[in-house]
Order: C-alpha cells, then structure tokens, then sequence
C-alpha cells in the first residue's frame, strides 16, 4: 500500500476550524479558513491554487450534491411552514387549551415541561412561544422569571434534537452521513439509521428532559435558582410581559400540519425503503425496522415537509387567518430565519469531503492505487485509523475512553462558540472515523451497531446541547432570556449548575459505562435514579419551612 500522502497534516482543517472557532466564536468564518487551509495542503501549498480548487472543488461540487439540495429545501420548507403555524395563532391555541390546568406551582412547571416536549420541531419557535406565552401564568403562580428560562431552554434545544421531524433532523443525520463519507471505506450503512441507533445513547439530552420534569414535580431547587424561587415566593406578583396582540386561533391548526407532515414522512419512508429492498429481499420477511433501514430519508423528509406546508396553507386560508400576502410573507420570513443553519450544513458538507476518500467524476484520478483522489482529498479517516491500528492494544484502551472524551470535547467547543450546530458540523466528521479506527476489523459490520459508535456519534449530537446551554453566548441562551424577560447573566448563572449536574450523571452512567461494555439498558434507569437523588439530597422548596 502507498504511503500517506499528508499523514498528520490530514488533521489540519479540522483542527485549524476547531482552534479558530474557539477563538473568535465565528464557525462560519473558521470552517471557510479550515476548507481553504486544507485546500493549500493538497496543492502543495500554492494559496493561489488553493483558491480556485476550494471554490470550484469543495463549495461548488457540494452545493449541487442532490441529498444536500434536499436538506437545504427541507430546513426551508421547514421553517416556512412552522413560521406560519405561529403566525396564524394555532400554537397559542394549543397553550390556551392546555395552560388552565396549572393551578399551582407544580402544575405550572409541569405544564411548561409538557409544552415544551409538545413544540417538538423547531427549537427557537419552542423558546418564542412559551417564553412570550407562559409569562402571565409563571407570574401568578410565583414562578421565577429565571426558573420559565430554564424550563423552557432546557427543553427546547433537546426535544428538537430528538424529534424525527424537525427543523434539527436534516442536519444531524447531514453531519452523521458527512461522519461515515470520512471513512477510509465505502460503508453501506444509512446514516438516518445511525441517527434513530443513537437516541439512547444521547444520555445528556435524554437526562435534560427527565430532570427538567423532576425540578417540576418535586418543586425544589439548589444553588442560585433557589434563591430566584424564594425572590419569587416573597415578592409581590407583578408582570413585565409585552403587550402582545398578535391572533389566537384553533389548536389543530397547530397539531394537523405537524400529523401530516410526520405522516407524510413515515409512509413515503416505508414506501422507498420497501422499493429499495424489494430487488433482493421478500417483502413478506423484511421487518418494518429494515425498511426504515432502506429507505430514502432526504426524499421522504423533503416531500413531507412540503405536504406539511400545503396543509398549513390550506387551513390557514380557508379559516381566513391570513392574507394571501401575509402567508407569503410568514414562509419569506420563516426561510430566511433557517439561513444560518444551511450555511452551516453546507460548509460541514465540504469540510467532510474534503478529509474524505471521495473521488469525483470529472476529475482523472492520480497515479497511485491506495489514495487516487489526493489531489483534492485528504484521507483523514485512513490516517487516523493507520494511526490507532499501529497498536491495537492501545486502540481497545482508547476506544473504551472515546465516549466520555468526544463528549466533553463537544461540549468545550460548544461552549466557546456559543453554536450547537457548528460543533456538530466540526466534530463528527472526526468522532466517527477515530472511533472506527479504534473498533472495526477488515470486512465485518458489527461496528455500526457498537454500542462505543453510537455513543460516540450520541456524544456529539448531545455534548454540543450541554455546552450551548452553559454558554454565555449561545444564541438560544440569549433567545430564552429575552422570551422570557428574564436577566440574561441571572438566567446562565441559575441554568449552569443544573446543566452540570446532568453531565456529570451523564459521564457517571453514560458515557464511561457504556465504553467498558455496560449495556444502554441498564443505564438510563440508574442515570434516572442518579437525578432524582440529585434533586431529593440537594433540593429544597421554595417555600420556606415547607421542609420536613
């Protein structure tokens, strides 16, 4: 086999986009520096070659990848329909049907809680509406200003993370499948099923939403959001709310569009998978989870996603909520919002390619058997396995240790740049081949269900929620303040020691468990019993002398 053509220096882009993005906290700025840094290194470090190959090879060839055009349509679609949903009033339909039932504190937060897992598809319309919604009923029940930030932050980011339909959904299965196109092989796994393999292993998220719950039902608190609920308790009630004026109308123009599109999905995912599997298989053996398996999630996601929008519409005008201008004006401006994320998604997509082995077609491979397209790839993923499979020892000791480690490195980066989706789109690419450097053997698929995989791949996706809800300068920490009119520097300061007390049970009985071979089974309900232990030794009511 011909030797590495750029051995250590295959790490640079994704080292140079990590450093610099925690520097300035620019992930767009840095992922650019990191492509074109790369680009100098297979041009023999030419900048003005670098130039036109990271322009015409890397941005232009992924722009026009088919499965990415899908992605970029389905976080539009996306967010034209949810912002319309809002507009039209059937979210705060919804919440007005469900809000009476909070009679006291406890039902207060536990109907935040349930509305927040119910405003599953997109986490800043989450943060909008019940941040802006809920701040009336949090004030007559004497609920902190800091106590509704957190209940709906620590929701929002992590439901939408789960959700299978959301605005999220696209992009983190776009950033698993850009994690296995970095692979020194040609994997034939599909990366939506990767996504769906790794919920129980997202044990941060998993754990957010339980003791987001259990702060609720047990209303307790320690540390400073303690103190705020004691302000709370002993201040006379007075609101801040914004005059809002904006239309209130039935709640199923909020829930028949979000059934609709997920059933659009689910049937159009039966009906590819199926079509995909029918050439070699017998249908009537096939279980309904390879059929998911099998089939085309881009194209399913897309075509939902606009069945979704033309419910929307069509109630929305025949209910005479909305103009035909407004509606117009509502899917313009729900698009534009979704920008930023798909300027993500496309760098993370070159930023991959470019650490691939991909050939493209229109250009004649080099001379040389092991690594013809190193002209423009890097084979990153081939280094880091070279590198781990020179010693398989230390490979098994280091792989036992890669959840706990890409987790926290997650995290880190999040927390600096303030961007979950950013994080994501830097780490995966590099989480995935390193991990499946350290566990694969030649010819055997086991390592796509590894439990070590699919934590590590679970790692990313949720180390980069934990330290966006500890950043300062996350923008949906900053988002939760503002909908909630709560201080900013009062809401990070109440959130942080709870976010940390669900990491550590997170690492505890999560992720180092799960690399020494314990089963997912076992662990999430000793993490579970980790948290309520949390909350029942450190917490203590609101109401002062309530305490037995």
């Amino acid at each position: 086999m011909d030797p590495h053509p750029y051995n250590w220096l295959s790490l640079t882009p994704s080292l140079v986009a990590i450093a610099l993005a925690m520097l300035t906290r620019k992930v767009v700025l840095s992922m650019m520096i990191g492509i074109f840094a790369g680009a100098v290194i297979t041009n023999g470090g030419s900048p003005l070659y670098a130039i036109v190959d990271t322009l015409e090879i890397h941005l232009w060839k992924s722009l026009i990848e088919e499965d990415r055009l899908r992605v970029f349509a389905f976080t539009i679609l996306m967010g034209s329909m949810i912002t319309v949903v809002q507009r039209s009033g059937g979210m705060k339909g919804l919440i007005a049907q469900i809000s009476p039932w909070a009679s006291n504190r406890q039902r207060g937060q536990i109907t935040t809680w349930f509305l927040g897992m119910l405003v599953f598809f997109d986490d800043y319309a989450n943060t909008v509406l019940l941040g802006k919604t809920l701040q009336p009923l949090s004030d007559r029940l004497r609920i902190s200003r800091e106590k509704l930030a957190y209940l709906v932050d620590s929701t929002a980011a992590p439901v939408a993370g789960l959700a299978i339909v959301s605005t999220w959904v696209a992009g983190e299965i776009s950033f698993v499948e850009d994690g296995l196109n970095a692979l020194p092989i040609n994997p034939d796994v599909n990366a939506f099923a990767i996504f769906i393999n790794s919920i129980p292993y997202r044990f941060y998220v998993l754990f957010a939403l339980v003791f987001v719950f259990l702060i609720g039902f047990s209303e307790r608190d320690f540390g400073p959001m303690l103190k705020a609920e004691r302000r709370a308790e002993s201040e006379p009630i007075q609101s801040h709310q914004e005059r809002d004026n904006s239309v209130i109308s039935g709640w199923w123009n909020a829930v028949v569009p979000i059934v609709g599109t997920v059933t659009a999905v689910v049937m159009i995912m039966i009906e590819t998978g199926k079509a995909s599997l029918a050439a070699e298989h017998n249908l009537a053996d096939v279980s309904l989870w390879q059929v998911f398996g099998a089939a085309d999630s881009y194209y399913a996601l897309l075509w939902g996603s606009l069945a979704g929008l033309v419910i929307t519409i069509l109630m929305v005008w025949s209910q005479r909520l909305l103009s035909w201008p407004e509606i117009g004006d509502a899917m313009a401006t729900g698009a534009k919002l979704m920008l930023p994320a798909l300027l993500v998604l496309w760098l993370a997509s070159c930023l991959s390619a470019m650490t691939g082995n991909s050939p493209l077609e229109s250009i004649s491979p080099m001379e040389s058997e092991s690594y013809p397209a190193k002209g423009y790839r890097l084979y990153t993923g081939e280094y880091l396995t070279g590198l781990i499979a020179g010693d398989g020892q230390n490979g098994e000791a280091l792989a036992a240790w890669l959840p706990t480690i890409i987790f926290l490195l997650s995290a880190l980066i999040s927390f600096s740049t303030g961007t979950s989706w950013g994080t994501m789109a830097i780490v995966m690419p590099i989480a995935i081949p390193l991990v499946y450097g350290t566990i694969a053997t030649p010819g055997s698929t086991e390592w796509q269900q590894s439990p070590i995989m699919l934590s590590a791949v679970g790692g990313v996706l949720a180390g980069s929620i934990f330290g966006d809800h500890c950043s300062p300068i996350s923008d949906t920490t900053v988002l939760s303040s503002q909908s909630c009119n709560c201080d900013h520097s009062a809401h990070v300061l109440t959130q942080l020691p709870y976010a940390i007390a669900v990491a550590i049970v997170s690492v505890v009985f999560g992720t180092i468990p799960i690399g020494f071979g314990v089963p997912v089974m076992y662990l999430l309900p000793l993490g579970v019993a980790g948290l309520v232990a949390i909350v029942y030794l450190l917490g203590r009511r609101a109401q002062i002398g309530s305490e037995v």
